[in-house]
């Protein structure tokens, strides 16, 4: 049951409650046709629930009673006295049995949690099924119960999130936002007391990314938007030695809130990719980032004000060169240390490293949770600028490292098997099982076409191409140029951003890049070339092109033209996760068939800090899950797929999809 409203009810749905008396129609929301909750005005004068009219505005974009046109950052809050007359609805306790009490709408929650005998008895059932044998201690508070300021919420409007005690919010994740279903903070029956110990955090930063070149690209891909089931804009990887790696401070997995002040929580993903793609200087950028899960009844660090967060930058002068750092694991604290600083080592003579500073990231990889030998492989593979960012306390000395600690000297010239490029088991691509519709949304479709055109022997076709089955994504071959010499600029069909399937019958589905430019340039010298293509539509916006103008970028299909690729067309990798019995996987999914949507697929939408989908960094934000140990996830609703990876105990193989997030 909801600890606030003391009904039964999906967790991100509105709270339910039984009202004594008939309420106006004037304080009814007509979306769910229930007195308002968190009342919205439209700038047409009309008011929904907050939760009602975010939901609806992610599939439309006109108000539900005029139809004129509307975006959702238009829309604020209700006056105090409205926000006020609701709260003073009267309503009845719903434990009717034991409590024939009624009082204002706002007081609620308190009388269940103060007052309240049946919501006492529940209490006390509730630990007795938990914890039989326990006998005569202090009832737990309520499933679902949180340490959040009842004023820290996170609409996807993007609002800015303020904690009484600091700048940045510290919101449970798990309450956030509708449409998340989160196996993250859904323990197993062995560890569902955790629920009370701990909480999944995160907090809002604002960024200032400088460029010294205006239209320099930032240097990371990103995925979500409200037409794709994530609904928001997301951190899928950071590159290295780009300005945001430099910089150091967006992740992986943050979620991109407002960009120079604009809210772009509820915008379509290539609204959000021209938003981030405007050149300029500076670049302001509102994130929220999960910390993970932290004890709630723990205290504030009473050293953390005095931590000071350091970027440094090490140059080397080839791959090889080292940079005489010893790097060791503490046994009381999560992350990576500096235990030393070889002298006449690069570090040393930089001189802005020092023992025991903390190492928060390099190169924009997040080593919060990481290992040395995870960052010894990150310096080692990097071919010029090592990027730090370290948090450093003055004052604190390192203890000597425990016996089973590792440590990891960068100079050494040894890979470790823990840091390295991750491993994929490869699938065979013709798994009919696992096909699915490819315009499994309204967003984008494919269409194969045949070109067969004349030409000159000596004639080039005048095409470049990306891709191939050797690539990081396993992508398949597309054109990215169509050049203004050659014949297929000449004929006109063939575009920029088109699949190749065959070239005169040979087929480039399954070939690498160097395959397909030998297969290509052997058929070119031929007097006619049939090619097969495939074509990605944008239904909505068929006038608008699929490859947003750019400024100084390369160009790259965004993420979201590959979810009108066909599933044969898909490459398909094993991730096997292992955890302990009272760990959580650590990530969180969206999608699944709804009643009005159909069958979506899952995608992954965030993945918690310190948790095993974290540690083993396999898996990102964006993919698509289409098997859960060799089960197709297609036509399962969430509330399926949820309990069957809740079942999994201590290993779960995860057959999933990965597109190269949209590069900005």
């Amino acid at each position: 049951l909801c600890s606030e409203c003391g009904q039964s009810h999906p967790l991100l749905d509105n709270h339910l409650y039984n009202f004594q008396d008939e309420v106006d129609d004037e304080l009814i929301c007509h979306i769910c046709l229930q007195p308002l909750l968190q009342p919205m005005d439209t700038p047409c004068g009309h008011t929904y629930c907050f939760k009602c009219l975010e939901n609806f505005m992610q599939e439309y974009s006109f108000c539900p009673m005029d139809r004129k046109k509307l975006s959702f950052q238009q829309c604020h809050k209700s006056s105090l006295l409205v926000r006020n007359l609701l709260d003073k609805l009267l309503v009845l306790c719903p434990f009717k049995a034991e409590c024939q009490q009624t009082m204002q709408r706002c007081e609620l929650e308190a009388h269940l949690h103060n007052r309240c005998p049946g919501f006492k008895k529940y209490r006390s059932e509730l630990q007795r099924k938990k914890n039989p044998i326990s006998k005569g201690k202090e009832d737990p508070p309520a499933r679902g119960e949180t340490n959040i300021p009842k004023d820290a919420e996170v609409p996807s409007g993007g609002s800015s999130l303020v904690a009484e005690s600091s700048g940045a919010a510290v919101v449970s994740l798990g309450t956030a936002e509708p449409g998340l279903v989160n196996p993250a903070f859904e323990e197993t029956e062995e560890g569902e007391s955790l629920i009370h110990e701990t909480s999944l955090v995160a907090e809002t930063t604002t960024i200032e990314i400088h460029r010294e070149d205006p239209e320099e690209e930032l240097g990371m891909r990103i995925v979500g938007g409200k037409d794709t089931p994530l609904g928001n804009i997301v951190v899928q990887e950071v590159l290295r030695d780009s300005v945001v790696a430099a910089d150091g401070r967006i992740a992986p997995g943050d979620h991109i809130l407002e960009v120079n002040g604009v809210n772009i929580s509820s915008v379509t993903h290539c609204q959000a990719v021209s938003f981030l793609r405007h050149p300029g200087p500076v670049l302001h950028l509102m994130v929220l980032q999960e910390k993970g899960f932290s004890s709630r009844t723990a205290q504030q660090d009473s050293g953390s004000a005095n931590r000071e967060v350091i970027h440094v930058t090490l140059v080397k002068r080839d791959r090889s060169e080292p940079l005489g750092i010893k790097l060791i694991r503490k046994t009381d604290e999560a992350g990576i240390f500096i235990l030393d600083l070889l002298e006449g080592g690069l570090a040393a003579k930089n001189g802005r490293l020092s023992r025991n500073d903390r190492v928060l990231s390099i190169n924009g990889q997040d080593l919060r949770q990481g290992t040395p030998e995870a960052a010894a492989q990150i310096i080692q593979t990097t071919e010029s600028r090592v990027n730090f960012v370290i948090l450093r306390q003055p004052g604190v000395q390192l203890p000597e490292p425990a016996e089973d600690g590792s440590s990891s000297n960068s100079s050494s010239s040894s890979s470790s098997s823990s840091g390295g490029s991750p491993v994929h088991h490869r699938r065979r691509l013709d798994q009919n099982h696992y096909r699915r519709k490819s315009t499994y949304q309204k967003g984008y479709a494919s269409h194969e076409k045949t070109v067969a055109i004349k030409k000159e022997p000596k004639e080039s076709l005048g095409i470049t191409i990306g891709g191939g089955r050797d690539n990081k994504n396993k992508l398949p071959i597309y054109v990215t140029s169509v050049q203004p010499i050659g014949c297929l600029f000449r004929d006109g069909r063939i575009k920029r951003g088109d699949v190749l399937l065959s070239i005169n019958g040979i087929d480039l589905t399954q070939l690498n890049y160097y395959e397909a430019v030998s297969a290509l340039k052997s058929n070119a010298a031929s007097h006619s070339v049939t090619l097969k293509a495939l074509e990605i539509l944008s239904l909505n916006s068929p006038e608008t092109p699929l490859d947003i103008r750019e400024q100084g970028f390369s160009w790259s299909p965004l993420w979201i033209t590959w979810l009108g690729l066909p599933s044969h067309l898909h490459f398909c990798q094993d991730i096997v996760l292992s955890k302990g019995n009272l760990e959580s996987w650590g990530f969180s999914i969206v999608g699944g068939f709804e009643e009005s949507k159909g069958n979506q697929p899952f995608f992954i939408k965030t993945i918690v800090p310190g948790t095993p989908a974290f540690r083993d960094r396999k898996l990102k934000c964006g993919d698509e899950i289409v098997a859960v140990n060799g089960v197709p996830a297609i036509g399962m609703s969430n509330a399926e797929l949820i309990p069957m990876l809740k079942e999994q105990r201590n290993k779960v193989t995860l057959t999933v999809v990965s597109w190269p997030g949209s590069l900005v």
